[in-house]
This record gives structure tokens, sequence and C-alpha cells, in this order.
């Protein structure tokens, strides 16, 4: 597959008309059409339902769609790297990060390193953790396998409730108190892990309503009186606080955050001198 016709596939796709994009990139639209038929012809799958109108994608087309953008950004990005190392610190860093209050760090390193770097802009993907990841493994974000540095913020866990909830007047909630309540947990395995040492004896018999995968949707849940939600205190201030109550787990339990980048992965000009000046800002190394 050429990486030109990738892109007319994806124009046509968002057009829904070979015509309209023939005519916006000035060639025919016979040539257009064989151009992405000789893409089916070579890979061996039908690509797109052809109507009177407009077209669609089979199957295959819609797999094709969603590489077809993960390629095309990759390419993107290694021409933008290319260029930045022979010029002025310039560019683009994509940083992936959850609704956390160490996102407040995040926020003064960036600050801090802008002075430097004025050319430097950011685009930050706020995600869950194994989204975070996933990207990163394919090379769409420039910081989170996996050198770290650990963030001083402590990350502390509460329950989310409505405010007219019994529970809404304790200073804090025990297993024993949420053991017989409908419960919305986080959807990855590792922090439900987490959470079944602090529930002890009461994890077994839990009814566990949902689990989510952002917290955003929990608070939804919890707010139309369908369960209880066990989330980071840092995503709290995200939500309409005179409809949500919060109180945090006892015995107190917390986690802390890293700021995370791959292995032996070449990064853009911009992403290395982030962190380099990342380990000096938080103290791992000399200025």
């Amino acid at each position: 597959m050429e990486i030109r016709v990738l892109r007319y596939f994806l124009t046509v796709v968002r057009e829904e008309s070979i015509t309209k994009v023939a005519d916006a990139l000035h060639i025919t639209q016979p040539t257009l059409s064989r151009q992405l038929s000789q893409m089916e012809d070579d890979i061996g799958v039908k690509l797109f339902h052809r109507g009177t109108r407009k077209i669609t994608l089979t199957n295959e087309g819609m797999l094709l769609r969603r590489r077809a953008e993960e390629i095309l950004q990759l390419v993107d990005n290694t021409e933008r790297e290319l260029v930045e190392q022979e010029e002025q610190i310039e560019g683009k860093i994509t940083i992936g990060c959850g609704k956390l209050a160490s996102v407040q760090i995040l926020s003064e390193l960036i600050k801090d390193f802008n002075k430097k770097h004025p050319g430097v802009s950011y685009d930050i993907f706020t995600a869950t953790a194994d989204l975070v990841k996933e990207q990163m493994d394919k090379g769409l974000i420039d910081i989170e396998k996996y050198e770290f540095i650990r963030l001083g913020k402590k990350e502390t866990w509460v329950v989310l409730m409505r405010l007219d909830h019994e529970l809404a007047k304790k200073e804090a909630v025990s297993a024993k108190d949420l053991s017989e309540l409908p419960m919305i947990l986080p959807h990855r395995l590792n922090v439900q892990g987490e959470l079944a040492s602090w529930f002890g004896d009461y994890f077994e018999s839990l009814n566990v309503l949902f689990t989510s995968n952002l917290s955003t949707n929990g608070a939804v849940m919890v707010r139309n009186g369908l369960g209880y939600s066990v989330v980071i205190e840092g995503s709290v201030p995200f939500w309409d606080q005179s409809k949500i109550a919060y109180r945090p787990l006892s015995p107190e339990l917390t986690a802390t955050c890293v700021l995370a980048w791959k292995r032996q992965q070449p990064f853009s000009l911009a992403a290395t001198k982030f962190i380099e000046h990342a380990k000096c800002f938080l103290g791992m190394s000399k200025a």
C-alpha cells in the first residue's frame, strides 16, 4: 500500500464520495477509482459498498480505516521529528495522562519547560492507563515501556455517592459500609486486585454492578442512583459536587503516579529535551 493512496482512501471515507474527492485533489474520477480498486486487488478484500449516492465501508474497510489513521499519524510524526532535528527546538509533544491530581505537577513542569522552549506545543491525551500504554506501544505517544520518574503527589482512593445517602454523613467509609451496596469498580484488573486486598473478606460477596474504564461514566451512574463508585480523588474536581459527594476509604488507600517513557526508543528532539528537563525539574538529575 502506498502512503499517498492511503490518504486518498481516508479522504474518500470522510467525504463518502469519490467524485467530490477527485475534484478536490484535481485528479479525474476514473483515476481515483482505479487506484482504490487496485488497492483492493493488492490487499485481496473488498473495502467499499458503492451506492448510487454515496459509498460506505465494509467490515474490512472499517478495519483499514482505523489502521490507516494510525499509520499516517506515525508517518506524520516521523516526518515532523526528522525536520525538528535540524531546527531550533520546536514541534509537538504528545503526553498521555488520566484525570488525576498529579496533572497539577505536569502543568507546572510544562510551564517551566515552555519558558525555555516556547516553540514547543503539547497534545494532552486523557484516557485510562491501559489505553495510554497501548498508544505508547504503537509510538503514538511520546511520553509514557518504560523508564519512569515517580511523582511526589499522593493519590487517595475515595467512594462517590449521592448527597442524600447516609454514607455522606460519615467522615470516611469502611469496607463493611460498602459490603451490601451496589458497587462500581475500575475496569483494570490490577486495580481491582488492590481494591480486593482493601475489601478483604468482604470482596468475595461484593455486589459489583458495573466496572468502568472512565471514572466520569461511573459518576453519572452514581448521580442516577445506580451504585457507589470507587475512584481516585484527583478526578473529583471534574464533576459537579453539588450533586455528588465523596468520602475517603478507611483505612486509607493511596497510589502514586509516574511520568514514564519507552526505553530505547528514538524521540523527537523536543521530547528528548522534555524528558531531560523533567528529570531536572523533579530533582532526578543535575541542571
